[in-house]
């Protein structure tokens, strides 16, 4: 991935509804910002249970968006990254809907993962109830198998049926999947659910030692064929740490919550600690297709060991309590038991609205995220400074439509005219041609919690970020042939 600022969009929601409508985005509203995109799911069907993330054919292009040739013409201008869904695939898909009427006569019989695979003598009481997911209840769904009871491993839903990747079946469908991708000019896969791939009795089945040794055989795999991998894991920060250490790259989502509570609680103190330690091959965000997740930040099980988090618990309610109010109680209706497609650990909201639609807080949260280790990516509704969409969210029930509004090009183009949006324009421009940010990250002394200095050096060339939490401002200075200039809270949004 190169080292500017990247694009996260559905192929559908921004200006249009074909990836030929995004390549028109970006070639011109948002000409010159980004250096890549991260389509998110393009596959058969794009308007399924999981809005793409459960495909039914995941080697095909959903002609409602386009086509493998779309992919590949906008790949020739900028870097495509694309999911590869390694934990499940949908239950309509023909590969199932085979299982379902022929059993264990099926050839894809070993594709799909049983309750027995995992447990064939049975499960105790304590193994099912160690098994971690990310909502409430077991992760098995009972259905017919040629005519007779089984239960499937359905982690996220019932549409969407675990892949027995330990299986030769299984991972043959992870590298047709790949190999499609290498061959229509995909330069980065990202590992999708991929904390949950890998099942075995007596474990959590999340995150286990399995689950590294199948990353890093995978990434072997995605690396012989030109590609990197971007892993995406919701856990434990120290979690991430250790992951980061065997792929090409690993989002830093313990980022967005603190960023969050540094400008609610003005002070740095936790946000720093992060930046001391926090993996220098991330891809930063504040904001994607799911909501502001707060497990990155708090207590965890790390080697059968009870670890705390960055957060103190007390902090983290009062942080998720503090974007409710904030966003005048838009994310509590959408967020827990109020929404479907419920997540544990996930407040859903957009990252504008967390900030109470505050101009000056959003582009210090934005230079907070430009200035930390890592490769910036910016999720399309936070590009515009979206606002919370609660049409959408009473239209479909599902808690994550809120931050999923779809533009239209005369909505792109208003909101292109919002100072805040000049303003995150003029901060990527900055992040993606100085070239102190390909050289080396240090956090300067500052004078107390509610200051933060963050300093890229490269030769000559440098940039500093100073902080002052208390009253929620920034200035930016930074090398410029023989002097330097500086950029602040007062004039970035300035045309």
């Amino acid at each position: 991935m190169k080292n500017q600022v990247h694009l996260i969009a559905y192929p559908n929601r921004l200006g249009g509804s074909t990836v030929g409508d995004l390549d028109k985005v970006l070639a011109g509203p948002f000409a010159g910002l980004f250096a890549g995109v991260h389509i998110l799911p393009f596959f058969l069907p794009v308007d399924g249970a999981d809005a793409g993330f459960d495909p039914i054919d995941h080697g095909t292009v959903d002609p409602q968006v386009g086509s493998w040739q779309d992919i590949q013409a906008l790949g020739e201008r900028i870097d495509i990254t694309a999911d590869l869904i390694v934990n499940h695939i949908s239950a309509q898909s023909p590969q199932f809907k085979d299982f379902l009427e022929r059993g264990d006569a099926s050839p894809y019989r070993e594709i799909f993962l049983t309750y027995r695979d995992v447990f064939p003598q049975g499960a105790t009481e304590q193994d099912l109830a160690t098994v971690y997911r990310p909502r409430p209840g077991l992760p098995f769904t009972k259905l017919q198998v040629e005519g007779t009871p089984r239960l499937l491993w359905t982690t996220f839903t019932s549409e969407q049926v675990d892949i027995n990747v330990n299986s030769g079946a299984g991972w043959n469908y992870l590298h047709s999947i790949m190999d499609v991708f290498a061959a229509h000019g995909v330069r980065t896969i990202r590992l999708d659910a991929v904390g949950y791939a890998c099942k075995k009795q007596g474990t959590s089945c999340f995150m286990i030692p399995e689950t590294y040794q199948f990353i890093r055989r995978l990434s072997g795999e995605a690396k012989a064929r030109g590609m990197e991998v971007l892993v995406e894991i919701h856990s434990h920060y120290q979690s991430q740490i250790a992951i980061a250490k065997q792929v090409d790259r690993v989002y830093d989502f313990a980022l967005p919550p603190l960023v969050l509570h540094a400008i609610y609680r003005g002070t740095s103190r936790y946000l720093k600690r992060w930046l001391d330690v926090s993996p220098r091959n991330a891809v930063t965000v504040l904001d994607t297709h799911d909501g502001i997740g707060v497990i990155d930040v708090g207590a965890g099980i790390v080697d059968g060991n009870h670890v705390d988090g960055i957060l103190p618990e007390n902090e983290i309610n009062e942080l998720v309590n503090t974007i409710h109010q904030r966003s005048h109680g838009d994310s509590l209706k959408a967020t827990g038991a109020s929404a479907s497609n419920l997540d544990l650990y996930q407040v859903n909201c957009t990252f504008y609205d967390a900030l109470g639609r505050q101009d000056g807080e959003y582009l210090l949260a934005r230079a907070l995220q430009f200035f930390a280790p890592g490769i910036p990516q910016v999720y399309y509704v936070g590009m515009l400074a979206g606002r919370n969409d609660i049409a959408l969210l009473e239209k479909t029930g599902v808690g994550r439509d809120i931050n999923r509004h779809a533009f239209s090009e005369e909505e792109i183009l208003r909101q292109m005219q919002q100072p805040v949006v000049k303003g995150l324009c003029r901060l990527i421009r900055l992040r993606n041609t100085h070239p102190a940010f390909d050289g080396e990250f240090r956090i300067l002394d500052a004078a107390s919690d509610s200051a933060l200095r963050l300093y890229w050096s490269a030769g000559p060339d440098w940039a500093e970020l100073d902080v002052d939490f208390e009253t929620r401002t920034f200035r930016i200075a930074y090398s410029d042939g023989e002097g330097s200039r500086t950029l602040d809270s007062s004039t970035v949004m300035e045309s």
